[in-house]
């Protein structure tokens, strides 16, 4: 392929050129091409038909500046002279017949081969400016391993060795902008933003890296969109407004934020936070745009401005109207600029960002072509034949210090040097430097918050979907967005700890209490009622005095055994009475403590299985008066049947056997056990005994029906003779049991604390009292203080008496 028709040749000197030794291949977008250009026929675009950029203007003079710089050094490449050819890569898709012309051999283009002799002067390239140019011209300089090494196109494709071998840049690719970026976010607590980006290559990888970067953060992406030509700005911060969003990111080149500010500005946009990317952070005509104070305060990420010693008298000392005015100028497609109204002023004021990476590119060849050439002691071998692969390898290795920094590359081709500065736009229109970001030798992150002017009045905007929950309360997601939620207190029971999980109210461990709203569990407070509580105490006196009083009953019965008074009571079944009431008595003391699996047993077993004998007793001797004085004088058969068989033994044996296998039935398929007590009292924990309905009824019915029976029966010998008052005794014993279970299931349901314990002991202890001291006590004042009632002929008489009144 022949590109001699492209090229016009005079001997004037052109910006565009430099003969060298060894040339530098340069793209910049010096008139870049804002919108697509349209044509209904085959033609090269002209660049210089686009406004000039003085911003890469100013890039393409440091290129100039810097090999002229090179070029006087006696150090680096010693008698070697480098030059340059530089294209005005203006378009995405339509510059590349200067790419061809870098790329060729005397104007052919051959696929190379080991060992041919015709070698390419240019050994190196640097640019072009955007990420999608250099994704288009790359793989003309991958085939032949040219090195290109890029100031400023930053899309993390780049670092994928396998499609782009010998891509290299001195800027930092969107991944490092990006973590600036999130890290401005987290540092103001800004979490619910809006990201523009340009709908390019540049834009879409910033895109999908912020997606990706803040997955793990609290911060959260609200609206998205892609910027070109064609954007609705008006839709756009309608939607953003609705979203109620204050924090804008615009990752995006100037082309698409300048349209962007002005509407804006047009439609009154206000109170919001303009967070900018590095490629228009420093741009010099934005800031002085009329109205841009109104619509918020704008922060952005930059390259820090690295001062290039002797750059400005060389940009001072450049005759550019000269060149301008030479109509002979040597003309390559697009080597020409429109500088007509361009002052050195102008140049040098111009956005500096991406100039020391210019800067820093063409360093990094010419060391590269001086280790190549294998300089040293003011001379290089000047008859070797270098291959652009050759410098390629060099480059990989290069470590140099440059301005302070070391310049060296990763393995991915990525810069190992470098830092950010972190700006804020201020009333005066400058970019004013307020922060920065170090990656090197570690991550340092700084912001000095007092030196930003924010437009709310002192204060740091806040941007959040909702507003953080109180202490205490869960956020409960609404919507898509982690940032967007409703707060619910935490209840009784819970706590929330919003490091580690600020969604969920978890409930407190066993042993542990939190009141409504709580952040962490306090223990519970364990309560039992002590052995040495003094309710306790009086309890177990009581109930060993039970046990006195049954022993001194016994022996006084025993002493007056044949005595009437004693044999009416109920002979030999008394001390079965006694002996059940004191062996009763032991369920006392069980209530009292800490309990165990053993405690749980005998707080219940003794009073159910020998109490149930006690009332079984009862019954029997209930059953025995009715009979003695009414069934005996109608019924006399029956009653002989009852004498025979010793009935009131048998009734007593049978009970007894049934409450003792119901209790074995009932303890075997689930025993009372150790219960820790905590629904009542949040922040305390009752030990108690749990007992299981179902196991234990059976055992308490039977019981029930017991009391019952002697009730019924003790009832029905109301009308016996008035000084002869065992039934009525019985009766009014019943009467007062009933009574104290009742008191105690009142208090059971309205009391849950620790001493419903020693209720339940205190009418245990009622019970056994009942009858000792209303059945009994009467009996033993009669044998002390009244014998005279203690005489067979007493009883007869009252017998006598009665049955003459009950025959009228």
């Amino acid at each position: 392929m022949s590109l001699k028709a492209l090229t016009e040749y005079t001997d004037a000197v052109s910006e565009f050129h430099l003969e060298g030794d060894y040339l530098i291949g340069g793209l910049f977008d010096i008139h870049p091409v804002s919108t697509p250009l349209r044509h209904l026929r085959p033609e090269a675009i002209d660049c210089s038909s686009q406004p000039i950029s003085l911003s890469n203007y100013r890039k393409f003079q440091t290129m100039r500046f810097t090999v002229e710089e090179i070029n006087n050094s006696t150090t680096l490449l010693p008698n070697v002279s480098l030059g340059y050819e530089i294209f005005d890569h203006c378009s995405d898709i339509s510059n590349f017949p200067g790419i061809f012309d870098l790329i060729s051999i005397n104007g052919l283009i051959e696929p190379w081969t080991e060992g041919h002799q015709n070698v390419s002067s240019v050994v190196a390239v640097t640019g072009p400016f955007t990420s999608t140019q250099a994704i288009n011209v790359a793989p003309l300089f991958m085939a032949d391993l040219i090195p290109m090494v890029s100031y400023s196109s930053s899309s993390s494709v780049f670092s994928y060795k396998i499609n782009y071998g010998s891509f290299l840049r001195t800027a930092h690719p969107n991944s490092d902008t990006i973590e600036v970026i999130v890290n401005i976010l987290l540092h103001f607590n800004w979490r619910w933003v809006a990201f523009l980006n340009s709908d390019n290559d540049y834009g879409l990888d910033g895109l999908d890296i912020f997606r990706e970067r803040i997955e793990k953060t609290e911060i959260c992406m609200g609206y998205s969109k892609a910027l070109n030509e064609n954007s609705d700005y008006s839709n756009i911060f309608k939607q953003i407004n609705a979203y109620r969003i204050s924090v804008i990111i615009v990752f995006s080149p100037i082309s698409f934020v300048e349209p962007l500010l002005d509407s804006a500005i047009r439609l009154n946009i206000t109170n919001k936070v303009w967070v900018a990317s590095d490629s228009w952070s420093l741009n010099k005509e934005l800031p002085k745009k009329e109205g841009l104070k109104h619509i918020g305060t704008v922060v952005g990420v930059s390259q820090p401005v690295v001062p290039i010693p002797g750059f400005r008298e060389f940009i001072y000392s450049t005759d550019r109207q000269h060149l301008c005015g030479e109509t002979g100028q040597l003309r390559l497609c697009n080597q020409v600029y429109n500088c007509s109204e361009l002052s050195d002023e102008d140049i040098y004021a111009a956005d500096p960002s991406f100039s020391f990476f210019v800067y820093s590119a063409i360093y990094a060849i010419a060391h590269a072509l001086h280790n190549t050439l294998q300089c040293g002691a003011g001379r290089c071998i000047n008859n070797m034949t270098v291959y652009p692969h050759m410098v390629l390898a060099e480059l990989k290795k290069s470590n140099f210090t440059l301005l302070n920094q070391n310049i060296h590359f990763d393995e991915n081709g990525d810069p190992g040097f470098g830092s950010y500065s972190v700006v804020f736009w201020n009333h005066r229109g400058e970019a004013q430097e307020v922060g920065f970001y170090h990656f090197y030798p570690s991550a340092n992150f700084s912001i000095n918050d007092s030196e930003i002017q924010w437009h709310t009045n002192g204060e740091i905007p806040v941007s959040m979907c909702s507003q953080e929950c109180s202490v205490g309360f869960a956020e409960k997601p609404n919507g898509n967005h982690e940032c967007c939620f409703t707060c619910e207190i935490c209840p009784n029971g819970t706590y929330i700890n919003t490091t580690e999980d600020p969604y969920t109210c978890v409930s407190c461990p066993d042993g542990e209490w939190s009141a409504e709203g709580s952040t962490s569990c306090s223990l519970r407070v364990v309560e039992f009622v002590p052995f040495t509580d003094a309710g306790a105490v009086v309890i177990m006196v009581a109930a060993l005095v039970l046990v006195g009083l049954n022993l001194a009953v016994s022996v006084l019965f025993a002493i007056n055994f044949n005595t009437p008074v004693v044999r009416s009571a109920g002979g030999p079944m008394c001390f079965l009475i006694l002996i059940c009431l004191t062996l009763s008595s032991l369920s006392v003391y069980f209530y009292f403590g800490q309990p165990t699996a053993a405690s749980c047993v005998f707080r219940f077993l003794p009073f159910l299985l020998f109490y149930t004998v006690c009332l079984a007793c009862f019954v029997v001797r209930s059953f025995q008066i009715v009979c003695i004085f009414k069934i005996a004088a109608k019924l006399p058969k029956l009653y002989s049947w009852w004498m025979k068989y010793h009935g009131q033994w048998l009734v007593i044996t049978v009970a007894s056997a049934i409450q003792a296998l119901l209790l074995l039935i009932g303890y075997s398929f689930d025993p009372p056990k150790p219960f820790n007590e905590t629904f009542w009292y949040q922040d305390k924990i009752v030990l108690d005994c749990d007992i299981n309905f179902t196991a234990t009824i059976s055992s308490v019915f039977l019981l029930l029906l017991l009391c019952g029976l002697c009730f019924i029966f003790s009832y029905m010998g109301k009308d016996l003779p008035k000084n002869y008052n065992e039934a009525k005794s019985i009766t009014f014993c019943l009467l007062l049991l009933i009574l104290t279970w009742i008191f105690f299931a009142t208090e059971y349901i309205l009391y849950y604390g620790k001493y419903i314990l020693t209720l339940n002991a205190l009418a245990v202890l009622s019970s056994l009292y009942s009858f000792l001291l209303w059945y009994f006590l009467p009996k033993c004042v009669i044998i002390i203080f009244q014998p005279q009632r203690n005489t067979q002929q007493y009883f007869q008489g009252l017998i006598q008496s009665y049955t003459k009144t009950i025959s009228q």
